[in-house]
């Protein structure tokens, strides 16, 4: 099954301008849709949850400006604010404190502005993760703070402390080659992962709590001459992964 794309929202009502960068996005593996109006921004967002929303600060029916901090800012969805050379620094400093997570001026690049969102989106995706304290994936849930996996038929298993680290490194970064040198150092940024023994007896161990084929494993792929891969999409959350003491 194809993995859905980031879908990116462009509110930008130069015609010409808004086809270019929706085009780029595609082409880079995106998904992208234009809208030319505040409301039409509104509406959608009842719609849909984007990846990031790209905002021309001046829209014929008004700025955006309150978009973001009133619906995009609420919803946790980041968004890059954008406007003519003219601009005054304070409009650009209003719109970062109003929750813009980052500012262009016009012309853009659009090959720029497709490196930036790529820059917000793992700044987002990398806070999410950081204080999240439950990840879901292919049916298990592991929940870090109570040390412990549950199963699809809902059975529990229990992580040592490396395990969750480990399991934690790896889930951290889906369908990314990781190295054994970076899991061993932490590049998550959840803290080094002190090992007495080697990365590939911990991945081996954690293979057999989650139940898989060590000949064919499904989650947790070795990439041979590279490292490890966790296959699986990932959800994180704040909750305590679906019951029982934490």
């Amino acid at each position: 099954m194809a993995t859905a794309r980031p879908l990116v929202l462009v509110l930008e009502d130069d015609a010409d301008l808004a086809a270019t960068l929706t085009r780029t996005f595609r082409e880079h593996g995106f998904d992208a849709e234009s809208l030319g109006l505040v409301r039409d921004l509104e509406r959608r967002l009842t719609q849909v949850r984007p990846a990031i929303c790209i905002l021309d600060m001046n829209l014929p029916d008004g700025p955006s400006l309150d978009v973001i901090g009133r619906r995009l800012k609420a919803d946790a969805i980041p968004a890059i604010a954008m406007s003519g050379v003219w601009t005054e620094v304070s409009d650009r400093v209003l719109g970062l404190e109003m929750g813009a997570d980052d500012y262009l001026l016009k012309p853009v690049d659009p090959r720029e502005l497709v490196a930036r969102v790529r820059a917000v989106l793992r700044r987002s995706e990398n806070a999410v993760v950081a204080e999240a304290t439950v990840a879901r994936f292919g049916g298990w849930t592991a929940d870090f703070r109570a040390h412990r996996l549950i199963a699809p038929d809902a059975t529990e298993v229990e992580l040592s402390a490396s395990e969750v680290r480990l399991l934690r490194a790896l889930a951290a970064r889906p369908r990314r080659v990781q190295t054994r040198e970076s899991l061993m150092e932490g590049e998550d940024g959840t803290g080094a992962i002190a090992f007495d023994r080697s990365i590939d007896v911990r991945v081996s161990r954690l293979r057999a709590k989650l139940r898989e084929d060590p000949r064919n494993p499904r989650i947790i792929k070795t990439i041979y001459g590279a490292g490890y891969m966790f296959a699986p999409s990932v959800d994180w959350s704040h909750d305590d992964g679906g019951g029982g003491e934490s």
